[in-house]
């Protein structure tokens, strides 16, 4: 990542010890042209840190091409896609909350075929932003994008989505994710614990998710998630498994009513329940979280909305 610091390698080796060598040769040389070399220099040095200031790339009404850049395999149907942005200083430009369009042209398939994923990386990240996916037999985009080797392109345009976090703008999120569904989640939470106090923030945000799969080698970034926990006294994990190994401590089974009214805040003007996951699972949990006297969830969710799916 390309630092920002005036004394960055960047602009020492780029722009001052050139400048420098043009100034005192042309002092040494002909003196009369120094303030020709000044301004020279000047010019060419203001280009060089405009050209290193972040850049946003997102297009939200036009499809550009980004290079995979590189695969990490987690499983045997699911990894981690790095994608190249234009300059090594480019920030793709996504509000923490929402998500891109991912299109392709598929055989057998009378359109082309567009999906969402939310990245795991974020705007703090230069230079690439990261998707996880998982490919289902029957999934389109996710197939498309598991064939792809090095080098070749995807076709990506947002932001989109209605959810847009801002620090503080609940007292206390309970989400509840399923699969793939963790990476909205991933995305908020990270973005809250990098904005606590004691880093400088505001954010006092308190977080508890429960993450529902279907055996242990399922969970997505649980290392990560841990590591979150363990580093933020404001975030929790409660994992859910349908095949739970031996001296299982989480929920089993379907997440239910009473696992939603034990982990997640209870209803209020100042809470917001977050959910991502597979259409049936949202469906039980639409109907869940109304039983609990929670708002009901629209067919199509707003910011403003208590339960909000993604």
């Amino acid at each position: 990542m390309a630092s920002s610091s005036p004394f960055a390698p960047q602009y020492v080796h780029g722009i001052y010890i050139p400048s420098a060598l043009l100034i005192v040769g042309t002092a040494i040389i002909k003196s009369e042209w120094l303030v020709y070399a000044v301004a020279l220099t000047a010019i060419l040095g203001g280009w060089k840190v405009y050209n290193n200031l972040p850049r946003k790339v997102l297009k939200p009404n036009e499809f550009q091409n980004f290079e995979l850049k590189e695969k990490t395999i987690l499983s045997h149907n699911t990894a981690i896609y790095r994608f190249k942005l234009p300059r090594p200083t480019d920030i793709l430009g996504l509000p923490i909350g929402q998500h891109i369009s991912l299109a392709a042209t598929i055989a057998g398939q009378p359109k082309e075929v567009v999906r969402s994923y939310t990245p795991i990386s974020s705007d703090e990240e230069k230079g690439y932003f990261d998707l996880l996916i998982k490919s289902y037999p029957t999934g389109n985009i996710s197939k498309h994008v598991a064939s792809l080797m090095v080098g070749q392109t995807m076709k990506v345009k947002g932001p989109k989505g209605a959810m847009v976090y801002t620090p503080n703008m609940v007292r206390h999120f309970g989400m509840i994710a399923g699969g793939t569904g963790i990476t909205p989640m991933l995305q908020i939470i990270r973005a809250i614990i990098r904005g606590r106090p004691r880093l400088g923030g505001s954010d006092v945000t308190q977080v508890d998710l429960i993450f529902a799969n279907v055996n242990p080698e399922d969970i997505l970034l649980k290392e990560d998630l841990d590591a979150l926990v363990k580093e933020d006294d404001k975030f929790r994990v409660y994992y859910v498994l349908n095949n739970p190994p031996e001296k299982w401590d989480g929920g089993v089974g379907f997440v239910t009513a009473d696992m939603i009214k034990a982990k997640l805040p209870p209803p209020a003007k100042d809470i917001k329940i977050l959910l991502c996951g597979p259409p049936p699972m949202i469906s039980a949990m639409k109907k869940a979280t109304e039983s609990l006297g929670y708002e009901k969830p629209r067919p199509v969710s707003k910011l403003e909305d208590q339960v909000f799916c993604f």
